[in-house]
């Protein structure tokens, strides 16, 4: 028994879900797949996982045994990846973590180019949801972050600041009118999380700890569409519908086309800068060298907007 290639085999089902999806990312049969898993169970004298009709589900021991089994593999990756850096290009498969939006706007678009550049890379893509903390289950983790500092074990390189901004489409600014000041807001239709109960404008220098300028919290009625679904937001905002917050990576398109249009260009809400991390490895592999130096040269890697300057809508400075 290949011992090395079984553990890949039995941490592959874990991540796919099953069988026959290891089997497909392996270009392998399932019932190859089957009976390495199986040889390793014997090997090991204890069973990993329980198999139903519906799900597998990790035993205490194939839970304690993957976590090991996962520290091996990248070890394995680390002295590969040391051996061969010098003479080959990058090439293997590559795990990213992202937010959703992130992911959709910005990742699908630029992912084109990565490919042509690296064409032996291949990319699994997960986006469940907001990510504020690596997972070392991933190669690269897309991490947006507020106010608090980075904290952890890993290793994390800047791509870019993006501010939260209002937007409308022109045509609902021509029919309601264009508002000059945030308190102006309570009389428009405002959609947002419907976890939020009021909403904070702040203007002075981008990038201070504490704003130069003004700050007004404003307790909006009722919005028209409450909804924690980012894109919903933006779909609806193109519509007419109202006036949203939106990321800037997700309205720059929009804004360069001139399909919403960005309101009180003085104020914004809040901010969140955006990071590419990788668990803290001796020998980190030269496809995800590649992809993170990829994303910072495509995102500039600074404390600042690129999405706001490439729209031309960068926040303006307080009047003095």
């Amino acid at each position: 028994m290949d011992r090395l290639h079984s553990m890949r085999a039995f941490a592959r089902v874990i991540d796919a879900g099953s069988f026959a999806g290891a089997a497909r990312e392996m270009n392998l049969s399932p019932a190859v797949v089957t009976r390495l898993v199986a040889d390793l169970e014997e090997h090991l004298g204890a069973r990993l996982i329980n198999r139903t009709t519906r799900r597998l589900a990790l035993t205490d021991i194939g839970e304690a045994y993957l976590e090991r089994v996962r520290a091996i593999l990248t070890e394995v990756e680390e002295a590969e990846a040391l051996a061969s850096a010098a003479a080959s290009e990058p090439r293997g498969h590559l795990r990213v973590l992202a937010p959703p939006a992130f992911a959709v706007h910005q990742l699908a678009k630029h992912l084109p180019a990565f490919h042509a550049q690296y064409p032996k890379v291949t990319i699994e893509l997960a986006a469940p949801g907001p990510v504020e903390s690596l997972d070392e289950t991933f190669d690269v983790t897309i991490l947006s972050v507020a106010r608090r500092p980075l904290d952890g074990d890993f290793v994390a390189r800047r791509l870019a600041r993006s501010e939260v901004i209002a937007c409308a489409s022109p045509a609902y600014l021509d029919r309601r009118g264009r508002p000059e000041h945030p308190s102006e807001l309570t009389g428009h239709d405002a959609m947002m999380p419907a976890v939020l109960r009021e909403l904070s404008f702040s203007r002075g220098v981008v990038g201070d700890d504490e704003p130069a300028g003004d700050i007004v919290t404003l307790t909006p009625p009722r919005p028209v569409l409450g909804t924690t679904h980012i894109d919903m937001l933006y779909a609806a905002a193109l519509h007419g519908l109202g006036i949203a917050g939106l990321p800037s990576f997700v309205a720059e398109d929009a804004l360069r086309e001139g399909a919403l249009e960005r309101v009180l260009p003085q104020w914004r809400l809040f901010e969140a800068r955006l990071y590419a991390a990788m668990p803290t490895r001796k020998h980190v592999p030269a496809r995800t060298r590649a992809f993170v130096d990829f994303l910072v040269q495509v995102f500039g890697g600074e404390d600042r907007d690129p999405w706001l300057i490439a729209a031309g809508c960068e926040t303006q400075p307080t009047a003095q």
